[in-house]
């Protein structure tokens, strides 16, 4: 044996090394925390957790959940509502559907900018009224021109506008979706109907979903969740509309507590001229997949190979 072959790594390699054994171990919550913990202070995890219980806190991740655990969870929620918000809920888990791929397609011609859809949105989904959170912004769009960096999403007055057009954006459920990989510890993933869905109970709020989006789509919690008791939505999904936590990303999941049991999404019902089409790529019938062959569409941003479920059209 030379010297050469008994010759340690250099300080480079052994921490390149370190960096890619790094990478490539999957992270969980807690063990996220503990290295927060041990980084930046104890006060920091502390203060991670101090909005949700021990419970939630100890919960694992959904994909673990046995159906006895989800009782407990569901039932864990249903109390937290009552205490909170003084309704009564009932917290229910549709599956995805087998051979599902939903998908949205928006008429730019028939989309007049009313923001029914907003409205409807945050009633459905128990989003908070103040500070409001929203999963649907139109932007207000100068005619002939579609620059989104100049859009104006809070347009006042009677609409439509003259030589204006209006687009609404929303999570587009991204067959490759950013904020999935950006994840640490992987509490945002795709269903297999298509639906990007969020364990709230396992964000821990980093946000590097938020950054990782190049449409804008998810939201911050920085405060509890301000919904009027009257306002409450009783019929909640446990990865949909339920009322998230303080300190969670929440966005647009389709509605799935409807849509996977054969209803439309809120926006779509509450939308006043047919601006929205909704329903399974996979399925002939459907009004999308109707769109999809008789009109031309685009997505935004193709460039990024994303390849979103959220198509727009003109017609």
């Amino acid at each position: 044996m030379t010297k050469k072959d008994t010759q340690l790594p250099t300080p480079e390699a052994r921490l390149s090394q370190k960096v890619n054994e790094t990478l490539e171990t999957p992270v969980q919550r807690r063990t996220f925390l503990k290295v927060l913990a041990g980084t930046t202070g104890a006060g920091v995890a502390a203060a991670a957790t101090s909005s949700c219980d021990l419970d939630a806190y100890l919960q694992d991740h959904y994909t673990e959940l046995t159906e006895k655990d989800k009782e407990k969870v569901f039932a864990r929620l249903a109390r937290d509502a009552k205490k909170d918000y003084g309704r009564d809920v009932e917290i229910s888990d549709p599956p995805p559907i087998d051979g599902a791929s939903f998908a949205f397609a928006i008429s730019l011609s028939r989309c007049n900018g009313n923001r029914r859809c907003v409205e409807a949105c945050v009633k459905e989904n128990n989003q908070s009224r103040d500070p409001a959170i929203q999963y649907i912004k139109v932007l207000e769009l100068d005619a002939g021109t579609f620059n989104l960096e100049k859009g104006d999403m809070y347009y006042e007055g009677e609409v439509p506008k003259k030589d204006k057009v209006y687009l609404p954006v929303q999570c587009n459920q991204c067959e490759n979706p950013p904020c999935v990989k950006a994840c640490p510890t992987k509490a945002t993933w795709k269903e297999r109907d298509g639906i990007v869905v969020i364990d709230y109970d396992w964000c821990i709020g980093c946000r590097y979903c938020m950054a990782a989006c190049p449409y804008e789509a998810r939201r911050f919690n920085f405060t509890k969740p301000a919904i009027p008791t009257e306002g409450v939505n009783p019929h909640q999904g446990y990865l949909s509309n339920r009322i998230r936590p303080k300190g969670v990303v929440e966005k647009c999941h389709f509605c799935l507590h409807r849509t996977r049991k054969g209803m439309f999404p809120a926006c779509h019902e509450a939308c006043p001229t047919g601006a929205r089409k909704f329903g399974d790529l996979n399925d002939p019938d459907s009004e999308v997949a109707a769109v999809l062959r008789e009109k031309q569409v685009f997505v935004l941003k193709e460039e990024l190979n994303t390849v979103p479920r959220l198509f727009y059209y003109v017609g």
